[in-house]
């Protein structure tokens, strides 16, 4: 598992949070929402997944439900705080289901595809 890096920051402009342990997620599978340049997806959004958010992303092809122990996946519920693709989750706003997301531990990067002022409309607290 890769270290959490300290200097990442959040959207709000301080530390990125963690975003979940169990079930364990990130890109780099250490509970944190940052990313590099392998991460096509930038899994950097910290969402709190809605039952409508993971029907959208299955009608799309994501199967976020299922699990996948090849992969070290358990599925996804309704409640689970999981790192998803910044895109994954602007397509969801676009459709008008997006989940929430925690502000805290979504990573900087999310800006450069989605306001700070609608991230914040879609921010709970942890």
């Amino acid at each position: 598992m890769r270290r959490f890096d300290p200097a990442a920051r959040n959207v709000l402009g301080g530390p990125l949070e963690v975003c979940s342990l169990n079930p364990l997620t990130g890109w780099f599978r250490n509970g944190c929402c940052e990313t590099e340049g392998l991460d096509h997806g930038t899994h950097v959004v910290c969402a709190v997944v809605t039952e409508a958010f993971l029907a959208h992303q299955r009608r799309e092809g994501n199967d976020l439900v299922t699990p996948r122990p090849e992969y070290g996946f358990v599925g996804l519920k309704a409640g689970d705080q999981w790192c998803v693709c910044l895109t994954r989750w602007k397509d969801a706003l676009d459709a008008g289901c997006a989940p929430p997301i925690r502000l805290e531990a979504t990573h900087e990067e999310a800006l450069v595809v989605v306001s700070l002022e609608t991230l914040k409309s879609y921010g709970v607290e942890a």
